[in-house]
């Protein structure tokens, strides 16, 4: 029977996490915690050992994110994230490695990424990148660390995007077309749990490769939508991801010098009910190939589009290459994929995406 600790920052998913536990016939101690503050933790913990005896397993997946860049990235921001990511992951394992010295099969967990060092992952958005990888590198120390306790200490990424509030916020109606249900990631953890945690530690797993290994050959199932489980969108810090994005640069680069015309199509396709549910002025600093600035008014009248900056300040300025900017509002290139890798916001609240020859859609507020 599984009985589980849970550290929330909100009742709501407490309850919510709480039922289902108990609903599999598990038991469950819901705890309202913040992992910054070492008391709470403590507190928590001694909590679970005192109602379930000890503790076995620790799943470190408290995370913050802002994809900003140096100057957008102000020092709360930075301190939020390396705070949650980092120390809370420290301070978490910390507090509970005591206990789990105490386990036969003691396991630590980190839904953190492989230490990719290619700098495509750190310029645009280094702070969250140096918090997440602070996870990473409490699995590689701790894992030699504590070998000795027979403590494993890995951790565990999925391969494609994963269907979340923060994916539908991003994507909107898209999100679950390039994503997989978050089962794939409770699989693949569960998976590795019921290894001796002596016989794998250190290891940056993916989750497709660890259910491959069980024997696991078709994901369909796991796809939000099966008929499209072959075009799914992959996560951040992977090679691949960025393979991607330099194959659909390749396919424009015969498109270039077009900026003028898109904007053209663009202005073509706005409307007042599109300014009514927007509000917003966008400006876009355009480098590369087309370098120079545009404007997308979508807080005015009609809306417009135009070369240069707003007439008045822009709610949220996007820096893409021209041809990611191209390939993005031409369909060409999911806007996922150009923002993972290419883009930065400031003060963003919507982002609009209106493909070329397609109705205009429009993402809910970013995830911060």
């Amino acid at each position: 029977m599984v009985q589980m600790l849970l550290l929330r920052q909100n009742m709501l998913d407490n309850h919510s996490d709480t039922f289902i536990v108990e609903a599999a016939g598990g038991k469950a101690l819901p705890c309202i915690v913040d992992v910054r503050d070492e008391k709470q933790v403590i507190d928590a913990v001694e909590n679970a050992v005192a109602k379930f005896g000890g503790i076995d397993v620790v799943v470190n997946n408290a995370s913050a994110i802002s994809l900003t860049g140096t100057l957008a990235t102000e020092m709360k921001r930075y301190d939020l994230m390396n705070n949650i990511n980092a120390r809370g992951t420290f301070l978490v394992s910390r507090v509970c490695i005591p206990y789990l010295k105490k386990s036969t099969n003691p396991h630590i967990i980190n839904i953190s990424p492989p230490l990719n060092m290619k700098p495509i992952w750190f310029q645009n958005h280094v702070a969250y990148t140096m918090a997440k990888y602070g996870m990473s590198m409490c699995v590689l120390g701790m894992a030699e660390e504590f070998k000795p306790d027979g403590i494993a200490v890995n951790a565990v990424w999925p391969k494609t995007a994963i269907y979340t509030a923060a994916m539908d916020m991003l994507l909107s109606s898209d999100s679950s077309n390039v994503s997989r249900k978050p089962e794939i990631m409770a699989d693949a953890v569960y998976a590795l749990l019921c290894k001796d945690s002596k016989s794998v530690t250190g290891q940056f797993l993916i989750d497709e490769e660890i259910l491959k290994n069980e024997g696991i050959t078709d994901f369909t199932d796991y796809a939000c939508n099966p008929a499209n489980k072959d075009n799914l969108m992959l996560d951040f810090f992977l090679d691949g991801a960025q393979t991607n994005v330099h194959n659909a640069d390749k396919m424009n680069n015969e498109e270039t010098g077009q900026l003028a015309h898109l904007f053209n199509v663009i202005n073509a396709n706005l409307s007042s009910e599109l300014v009514d549910k927007t509000g917003a002025i966008y400006q876009f600093n355009i480098k590369g190939k087309e370098s120079g600035v545009w404007f997308l008014d979508l807080k005015n009248g009609k809306g417009a589009t135009g070369k240069g900056e707003p007439s008045q300040p822009a709610d949220a300025t996007l820096t893409m290459d021209s041809e990611n900017f191209f390939a993005m509002f031409s369909g060409k290139l999911k806007p996922v994929s150009a923002f993972m890798t290419e883009s930065k916001f400031f003060k963003l609240n919507y982002l609009i995406i209106i493909p070329v020859g397609a109705e205009p859609t429009m993402t809910g507020p970013m995830p911060l």
